[in-house]
């Protein structure tokens, strides 16, 4: 029984498979915690949705929270004026996914599973969130903006306690992860390896949470 929490997927549907399937070797006594941005800029953000409710439908135990991707997405379908400013973040790349040329051509079941995402995850040891959280406001858990949007923070240890925040949302190099890892008073651990952008960074990182033992691939996508 592992724990592992993977984040920013963005469309690399054959490299998140590759990930689950063949290095951490997914078995149903696992979790896995998916940390959002499933869709938008890669090739297949239709391929990611369906692995991972493929994923569910066999009885994996599969956490998914909501990215600032995914909320641009719903925020798009609901106002049109958002609309340009999803396309222009990667947007186009899903319509191609799925075929379509606009958002009302998508499957209701897709918009069921993002309407169903959550914002952050409450662990004994862990906050699992996409982007990270605001100590400042009254309370960080109810805002949903820094949850998704968020760069820099400061933790309040008197809310986080023991526990540590792993988050996504933030490319950066491996090494840079790895610091984190080791670093034995980092309280905040970023996963996101950039794996959608292969020129400069190209990684999907997955985190055991048990063993701290990252599992880092690079990009196998085709395009």
């Amino acid at each position: 029984m592992s724990r592992y929490a993977i984040s920013d997927i963005h469309g690399c549907c054959k490299t998140f498979r590759f990930m689950v399937e063949k290095e951490i070797k997914l078995e149903p006594s696992d979790t896995l915690y998916l940390l959002g941005d499933y869709i938008d800029r890669g090739p297949d953000s239709k391929g990611v949705l369906d692995f991972i409710m493929e994923l569910r439908e066999k009885g994996f135990q599969v956490h998914t929270l909501c990215g600032n991707h995914e909320d641009l997405m719903l925020h798009a379908r609901d106002n049109s004026a958002y609309n340009m400013n999803w396309l222009l973040n990667g947007g186009k790349a899903t319509l191609k996914s799925f075929g379509v040329e606009n958002l009302f051509g998508i499957p209701v079941k897709y918009w069921t599973f993002l309407e169903d995402l959550k914002w952050y995850f409450a662990l004994d040891d862990y906050l699992l969130v996409h982007a990270g959280f605001n100590f400042a406001a009254p309370d960080p858990f109810a805002d949903r903006e820094s949850m998704l949007w968020i760069r820099d923070f400061e933790v309040d240890k008197t809310v986080l306690g023991t526990r540590r925040i792993v988050h996504g949302h933030t490319p950066i190099p491996l090494g840079q992860i790895g610091f984190f890892l080791e670093d034995p008073v980092s309280s905040v651990i970023n996963i996101d390896g950039g794996c959608v952008f292969t020129q400069q960074l190209g990684y999907l990182t997955a985190l055991n949470l048990d063993t701290f033992e990252l599992h880092a691939l690079r990009n196998r996508e085709d395009y």
